[in-house]
């Protein structure tokens, strides 16, 4: 086994149990962690191993999709007195870009390699290996990291220094997060307007309004149609309020944003953290209903 085929992969969830079975089925040597241990089960019958923290350094490559600043600190803490030089941790994670930088800088003091890589294409991208990738740090090494990057991934774009392929995906998610509050008042809008809302998607296709998103949200906001779960509200609220923070850091005013982060939030603490993003149309026909589950809370 090629040691460049050997990788330690931290955290089982949506885009994670799918990028990490992508890299079994291309015949990488894969040691799985979650923090729920029963995540990692149907990658150990794929062939996974467990990976245990205390042996992290027989792994040249680790790489982290969890879910937030504090999530892949509290990993790397339990991994950082196990880290060798040279060892290079690839962060798929969206985090902050002063998170990343910390990180990265925390990495250096052990002679290990941080790079962010964000990704973009939802669940489906993470199944068909066609995400996209924005990739921040050492430039020679991103290209050495191809083999693993190739089973995930149509294109990896290097952004720049580290924390600059965060930077790229706070951007994107500032366009996602924004366009999804639009697209659920579009869909309720059409409605109440008489539109058979189910014909949106295809007749808007290729048009100026058109996105993936569009796509994807607009049918299953149409047909009030929230599983499976592709994007966590909860999530989109994460990485838009990480972009009205860098934002503020460089003292950009960005309204939409702040808005849409506005709705988000309250959608968010309305019970439907955990639910599916096309659940924003429940907020905008009803915005103060609650999921059944939660009403009695």
């Amino acid at each position: 086994m090629d040691v460049k085929h050997k990788v330690a992969f931290i955290g089982m969830g949506l885009m994670g149990s799918r990028m990490a079975t992508r890299l079994l089925n291309a015949d990488f040597e894969v040691a799985v962690w979650n923090r729920t241990s029963t995540a990692c089960a149907p990658l150990e019958k794929m062939g996974a191993s467990l990976l245990d923290f205390t042996n992290i350094s027989d792994y040249p490559i680790i790489l982290f999709c969890l879910a937030d600043d504090t999530a892949v600190q509290s990993v790397f803490n339990q991994i950082e007195p196990y880290l060798q030089s040279g060892q290079i941790l690839v962060d798929f994670s969206s985090l902050s870009v002063e998170a990343t930088q910390q990180l990265a800088q925390a990495a250096q003091k052990k002679h290990a390699i941080w790079i962010d890589s964000p990704v973009s294409g939802g669940t489906t991208g993470a199944e068909q290996g066609s995400l996209v990738i924005f990739a921040g740090g050492d430039e020679q090494i991103i290209t050495s990291l191809a083999a693993v990057y190739k089973p995930l991934a149509q294109r990896v774009t290097r952004m720049g220094d580290s924390g600059t392929g965060q930077a790229t995906k706070i951007c994107n998610q500032l366009i996602v997060a924004a366009s999804s509050t639009l697209i659920a008042e579009a869909v309720a809008l059409a409605a109440q307007a008489g539109v058979n809302t189910q014909l949106l998607a295809p007749a808007l296709a290729n048009g100026f309004a058109d996105s993936k998103p569009f796509q994807i949200l607009a049918p299953r906001m149409a047909e009030h149609s929230f599983e499976p779960v592709q994007w966590k509200v909860q999530t989109l609220s994460k990485d838009l309020t990480n972009a009205v923070h860098l934002a503020q850091h460089y003292q950009l005013d960005i309204p939409v944003a702040q808005k849409a982060l506005q709705q988000l939030t309250t959608h968010q603490h309305a019970g439907y953290a955990q639910q599916d993003l096309s659940t924003l149309i429940e907020h905008v026909e009803h915005p103060s209903t609650l999921p059944q589950e939660n009403k009695n809370d």
